[in-house]
Order: structure tokens, then sequence, then C-alpha cells
């Protein structure tokens, strides 16, 4: 490594994503497995995450979050693009090549019941990066498995224990355990409170930012959760049918949303005063999301926006800078929403408001 690269690196972004793809083949039934269609689960997506920081990751159910968090992590192989973890490229090492690089990144896991072996003990899995890695053995081992139990929040002496014997909350606390046994630089959270009861994920969102502060973590947290994303995140990327299509600071980004999809996503956040639920409306997204594995030409929002037009339909709009907003909010689309510019709402009994002709035609050619 030439002198002066590690200062470089320590202040530049710890993960770098650009163009980064990933396709699914669908292969046929038959002995013949030939392959009919491909699912477009990541499409051309370029972001930094940066050092120290939480990089909240939104979008409804089957928007791309959870395979994107997989390529950042390896777990599968990228289809095109490039991956930098401390300005190192990544993408395209073999197993044996990615080992030292998996000690610097970790990921939590959304469902703290099947991401545990039932038939193995708490001290083992928790143990098991210490050994993949040869960094401990033995009583040391042992002595450096309790005290990242009792960092998480765990009773050390319950190292022997299966995970059957823990609440929901204390498994998640071991998956957390494990993640962090090896110190790394950044983690990957994938809905790590999405499968918690409503009193427990407080205390797990607390934790992950105590262990922020204290072990100097960078986080990518996916959620559909805005309102969580609101509380732990200091960016907020939001995807849709596999491509981010706004990102800004958190604040930034709960102000003044520029893309409809954004904004119809904040309408949905629930109100907890009644009153005051009542007098908000919700924006109207019309129809289901389009189909992965033929996704609309253009803009893939286009068939559920109530501003579409025809250029939408016809020319993928880029992620970039609109009207006066910091040089890091983003939004890729051909009319952005201006400051306090609201989308229409849904009538009553949930039934949108009407869209124009032409995309409504626009929509009925969408799979």
């Amino acid at each position: 490594m030439k002198e002066g690269t590690t200062a470089d690196i320590a202040t530049g972004p710890v993960l770098s994503l650009r163009g980064v793809t990933k396709h699914f083949p669908v292969r046929s039934g038959s002995l013949s497995r030939r392959v009919q269609a491909v699912v477009h689960a990541v499409d051309d997506v370029s972001i930094d995450v940066e050092r120290g920081e939480t990089l909240g990751l939104v979008g409804e159910t089957g928007s791309g979050k959870s395979t994107l968090a997989r390529c950042m992590m390896r777990l599968v192989e990228l289809t095109s693009g490039t991956l930098m973890l401390d300005g190192e490229d990544i993408s395209h090492l073999k197993p044996r090549q990615l080992r030292p690089y998996r000690r610097r990144m970790q990921m939590i896991f959304q469902d703290p019941y099947g991401s545990l072996n039932p038939r193995r003990r708490v001290g083992s899995i928790i143990g098991d990066p210490f050994a993949i890695h040869n960094v401990a053995d033995g009583p040391e081992r042992k002595r450096a498995v309790q005290e990242i139990m009792e960092l998480v929040g765990l009773n050390p002496e319950h190292y022997n224990r299966f995970p059957a014997e823990f609440s929901g909350g204390q498994r998640q606390r071991i998956g957390v355990a494990r993640a962090l046994a090896l110190r790394p630089e950044l983690v990957i959270a994938d809905e790590p409170v999405s499968a918690l009861d409503v009193s427990i994920r407080a205390q797990v969102i607390n934790l992950l930012a105590d262990l922020q502060e204290e072990l100097k973590l960078t986080y990518v947290f996916i959620t559909h959760d805005l309102s969580v994303v609101r509380h732990v995140s200091n960016r907020v990327a939001v995807m849709y049918l596999g491509q981010i299509v706004e990102v800004a600071g958190r604040e930034d980004l709960y102000a003044r949303p520029r893309h409809p999809y954004t904004r119809a996503l904040q309408s949905a956040i629930p109100v907890p005063d009644p009153d005051e639920a009542d007098r908000s409306a919700r924006a109207a997204i019309i129809g289901e999301p389009p189909s992965p594995i033929r996704p609309p030409s253009g803009c893939r929002f286009h068939p559920r926006c109530p501003k579409a037009q025809s250029l939408c339909a016809a020319e993928e709009p880029r992620l970039e800078v609109k009207f006066n907003d910091p040089a890091n909010h983003l939004a890729a689309c051909h009319f952005p929403l201006a400051e306090g510019e609201q989308l229409p709402t849904a009538q009553v009994l949930g039934v949108p408001v009407p869209v124009a002709a032409a995309v409504a035609d626009q929509a009925g050619a969408a799979p």
C-alpha cells in the first residue's frame, strides 16, 4: 500500500456502489431448465455509505432493499457494477479472497428466529466469527463471547443456553452480538426490528444507537417503516422497483420530498393524534407495483404516479439535484414536487382520484 493511502481511505466512504445490478433468471420447469425471463431485482444503483453515518434504505415490499443489502455483503454475485470497500474493489473476489473483508462488514438479519440455529448453543453461535477467522480459541474465545454478550445486554451466564430459551428481543440481541463480535466497520441491518413486538423495538433501536457511538460503527438500516428510519438515520435513500428514486439528508427529505413516491410513503406514516389523523388525507398511489420481470419503460413509477406525463413513459429520469436543494438531495423525477406541493388524495372508501387518460393508457400497457 502506498504511503498516505490509509489516511485517504479513512476520510472516504466506507462503501461505494457504482452501477450495481442484480438480475435473477427465471427458468422453465422442464428438464432443459431454459431461462425464460429475468427478474430485475436491483438495477443500476450508485450510492456511497459515508463513514460513521446511518444510511436508511426504505421502500415497499419487493422494492429490492434486501437484495441490495446482499449485494453490499457479496452474499450474491453481482450481475454488473462495482462494489468498493474502503477504496478496494471487492466486486468479483472469490470466497477465499473475500474472507479478510468479511471481518470489516457484517449483517444483522430480519428474523431472529430463522437466523439462529436452534440446535446450537448461544456461545457457539456468537463464537463462530472468532473460530472462522482464527482470532481466539478455548477460554479466550469464551471470555470474548461473554464480553460481547454483556455489551449487547445479555447475561453472560446464559452462554450455554439454546436460542429457544430466549425471547424474540433477546434473540435479536444474539444476532447483534454475532455481527459485532469482530468489531466491523460496517453493519447492514436488514429490518432488524420488524419481527419484534412494538414494546421491544425501541430497546433494540436504542441498543444499536448506543453501540454505534461506542464502537464507531457505520450502519445501513433497511426498513419499510419511515417513522423508524426518521429516528435512526442521518441520510435516507428511497427505493422503488429495484432503483433508488430519491436520496437526501433525513430532515431535508421529510421537509421537502421531491419524488411523488416518497411523498406517498410519508403520507402513510400513522399519526398518533386521532383528530389530526382524521384531518390528514393520504396521497393516492394507483394500483399495484409492476412486475420486476417486465418493469415499465422510462420512470418505473409512472403507471402509478398522479403527476405522470408522456415524457415519464418515454425517458428514464436521472438521479440529480432539483430546484435549489442541497448537493446531497437527489431525486429521479421529471416533474418533482415543489416545496409544500401535495399529491391528489384518496376519496371515500379508498377509491383513488382519476388520472389523466394518457397515463391510464400507459399504466394499462404495464404488466
